[in-house]
């Protein structure tokens, strides 16, 4: 009398157990990255639009807003500094968002690389740096 027994061995479940452990170490690395390196293009095309913000001011004003008077000028009028004489009603922004990291962006009028600069310190919060720690500046970015 034969009789067939169906399941799995301890052997082959051991086997696709091992399979498995070792395609998570190849793709887990991989997917762990990700979240990095979209921060870092959501800051890039956070910068790019505030240049843009930036020179619409220059355009209509005939000058970028001081340092003093910051990124903030490009959401409501200053009243320090050269004020400006075509400030539109709504501003040029809503808001002036915060780098992916949640850090505010460093902004310097007039720059010493172009009319004016703005970066980010990238993951660590802190000037220098390598890999997701680089500062994203935006006269590298032009």
């Amino acid at each position: 009398m034969t009789t067939s027994q169906k399941g799995f061995t301890l052997i082959e479940i051991m086997i696709v157990i091992v399979i498995l452990g070792i395609l998570a170490g190849l793709i887990v690395p991989r997917i762990m990255n990700e979240p990095d390196k979209a921060r870092v293009i959501k800051a890039k095309l956070q910068i790019q639009n505030l240049s843009m913000a930036l020179k619409k001011f220059k355009m209509d004003n005939g000058f970028y807003p001081s340092t003093e008077q910051g990124l903030e000028a490009l959401v409501k009028k200053p009243v320090i500094g050269r004020i400006p004489k075509n400030y539109p009603p709504k501003g040029y922004l809503s808001k002036v968002p915060k780098d992916p990291w949640g850090n505010n962006y460093i902004y310097i009028c007039p720059g010493e690389h172009a009319d004016f600069e703005i970066i980010s310190y990238g993951a660590d919060g802190k000037e220098g740096g390598e890999g997701f720690d680089a500062d994203i500046k935006s006269y590298e970015l032009e």
